[in-house]
């Protein structure tokens, strides 16, 4: 392990820079977050496994003691997320009883009827690129296609959503102040206190409508619905738009990965390779040990924060070849989207828009190109997820 902290994000350094030193780092790297906080940041599979899997790990931030006794101020960035009362910061029964709420609406069925919705909305950007040599993928099509997706699919009105968008890039950055971060979390929970009124009182085909009568008995209270919408609609988006950039780029730097996956039609591999390859969730929510507590080797204090990396699939002692863009890596145990009780709850939605949004870009058109180098690229600069701020490509024929 190395003894070196590393800053998260490191000034003058790109942030895809900084997630590649931690990942070469250790199996579990000491980091320090935004403000001067320390944590730990969990890279091997088998570290990650350890505090996935370790119910010495709490969710709430009511284990770190720092966020109670003013060692971490109260106006740090990220506090917009750590101190959300929302299902992904609870434990034991209170996050089951928040989770079979939403598992009774967000049922695989309904996921996958959305298959052709998704089809249409892909078809529809991909027919609406902008005229001229280049075409940044990001702005006109990652970016728009899950966010409509997980938009419609809560009921949210087309005009209403970039609104959405934008305050989710507040909460997420960390170059958001904490300020600016709890103004745009309070003003999305007051936007989904009034989703929920217009539900109630007109109820539609929607996820939210069905949120609201799967609450029939009042199980969970408005607050808890508002906290649900923005959790699920806020990570129901970010994370594909970062995973399909990231995914267009590690095909056209690994082009013969590209050739088989349109010859043979294997999206889904691509999906797949693309989450262990370079998941878009680098920094996924932070855990806090109740006590001292071993992972990988390393004594970690309890109630210090502790992250796991996406960067898990690069293990070279889980996977061979880890560095390699390959759709016939094996995935088997793959912790892209975490394991246990905090599983994430929309892995088949990312899964199906990403298979059904690479493939008809690329069959759409075949010689789709970089329009600069790969390292030109820049990235976000946020705490749980990474990908290409701007993807430019030169299109080329249509086929």
């Amino acid at each position: 392990m190395s003894e070196q902290i590393i800053q998260l994000p490191t000034p003058g350094e790109s942030i895809l820079e900084t997630h590649e030193r931690i990942l070469r780092a250790g199996e579990i790297v000491p980091i320090e977050l935004p403000g001067g906080v320390p944590a730990w940041i969990a890279v091997s599979h088998r570290a990650v496994s350890e505090v996935l899997d370790d119910k010495v790990f709490g969710k709430h931030p009511a284990h770190c003691p720092a966020l109670r006794d003013g060692t971490i101020p109260a106006d740090w960035p990220l506090r917009a997320l750590t101190d959300a009362e929302h299902m992904l910061n609870q434990d034991g029964a209170e996050h089951r009883r928040l989770r079979q709420t939403i598992n009774k609406a967000f049922t695989p069925a309904r996921i996958a009827a959305l298959e052709p919705r998704i089809q249409w909305i892909a078809d529809e950007l991909a027919d609406s690129f902008p005229a001229g040599d280049e075409v940044d993928l990001i702005a006109n099509y990652t970016t728009p296609l899950p966010v409509r997706v997980i938009c419609e699919l809560f009921g949210v009105p087309a005009d209403e959503q970039p609104q959405l968008k934008d305050w989710t890039l507040t909460i997420v950055s960390v170059t958001s102040s904490g300020e600016e971060a709890q103004a745009a979390m309070a003003a999305m929970g007051g936007y989904f206190a009034e989703l929920l009124q217009r539900k109630r009182a007109e109820p539609g085909d929607d996820l939210t409508s069905a949120l609201l009568a799967a609450n029939a008995e009042n199980e969970l209270t408005d607050s808890e619905l508002i906290s649900m919408l923005w959790l699920v609609i806020v990570a129901g988006h970010e994370t594909t738009v970062h995973l399909l950039g990231n995914a267009v780029v590690a095909l056209r730097e690994f082009p013969e990965q590209l050739a088989r996956a349109q010859a043979g039609n294997r999206w889904a591999d691509v999906v797949e390779e693309a989450l262990r390859y370079r998941s878009s969730v680098v920094g996924a929510l932070m855990r806090y040990p109740r006590t001292d507590v071993t992972v990988a080797g390393v004594r970690i204090a309890a109630g210090t924060p502790t992250l796991w990396h996406g960067g898990v699939g690069r293990d070279p002692l889980r996977y061979s070849d880890a560095e390699v863009f390959d759709i016939d890596h094996e995935h088997k145990d793959q912790l892209a989207f975490g394991r246990g009780p905090h599983f994430c709850l929309g892995a088949p939605l990312a899964r199906l828009e990403s298979r059904i949004a690479l493939a008809t870009l690329f069959t759409r058109y075949p010689e789709l190109t970089l329009a600069v180098d790969a390292k030109e690229i820049e990235y976000t600069v946020q705490i749980s997820t990474v990908g290409p701020v701007a993807l430019p490509v030169r299109l080329g024929p249509a086929a």
